[in-house]
């Protein structure tokens, strides 16, 4: 807390942090005019952000510069590495027909649809811990999805629930590639991060629950448009 430093100061505080802030503004209207893809976003923010900060705010020096390209390889090596781990093992899975084969056994469980669901909430979330997204949805779509419309979930329904299982499950160890990215980045440890991330999980896990047996959360806004 503290005084309030008066409207002309805010003003001045925002025009120097609009170049800044902008980094935003190309990213979100790159990606939604389809002028460029997320992946190359990416590239372009970097890009801009080296501009402004160099060019604007000169507070880059070139030691500042080789120590941030350092720590840039250094994590993109991490995630590098997280990927080929959970590609190789997107691949055993689908090469062994796991999914396939765990889809026959929850029908043979039980064909109570909120049965079904749970188990499909369980297993998406627990192969979204060792798998990236992407072969995530690749491998598990194609199997759960038709079992999931077979006791009356609408696809949208499913593909916002299998959104959140993955949001989830690259937040969780041993895999989480968002969560080792954020902790080399804030330089903390993962350890730490588990102590402190539990209200996030328990909120998106009452998300997923509202989703999951409530259609109407999901499907709404859609039928209304």
């Amino acid at each position: 807390g503290g005084p309030f430093p008066g409207w002309a100061f805010v003003g001045a505080a925002f025009t120097a942090a609009l170049p800044g802030l902008l980094t935003v503004a190309i990213i979100l209207g790159g990606i939604l005019s389809g002028a460029f893809t997320a992946t190359e976003s990416a590239a372009i923010a970097v890009a801009w952000a080296l501009l402004v900060t160099v060019a604007v705010y000169r507070s880059l020096s070139l030691e500042h510069f080789l120590k941030a390209c350092a720590k840039a390889c250094k994590t993109t090596g991490v995630v590098l590495l997280l990927i080929g781990i959970s590609s190789a093992f997107g691949y055993f899975l689908a090469l062994y027909e796991v999914p396939q084969k765990t889809g026959e056994l929850m029908q043979s469980v039980s064909d109570n649809p909120w049965v079904i669901f749970l188990m499909i909430n369980v297993l998406l979330f627990v192969l979204g811990t060792f798998l990236d997204m992407a072969p995530t949805i690749l491998v598990c779509t194609p199997i759960f999805m038709p079992i999931a419309q077979h006791y009356g979930m609408d696809p949208l329904q499913f593909g916002i629930v299998m959104l959140i299982n993955c949001a989830l499950g690259l937040n969780t160890p041993p895999v989480g590639t968002v969560q080792f990215v954020g902790c080399a980045i804030g330089g903390i440890s993962v350890g730490q991060v588990m102590r402190s991330i539990w209200p996030f999980y328990t909120a998106l896990g009452v998300c997923l629950l509202l989703v999951t047996y409530v259609p109407a959360f999901s499907t709404w806004l859609p039928r209304l448009v």
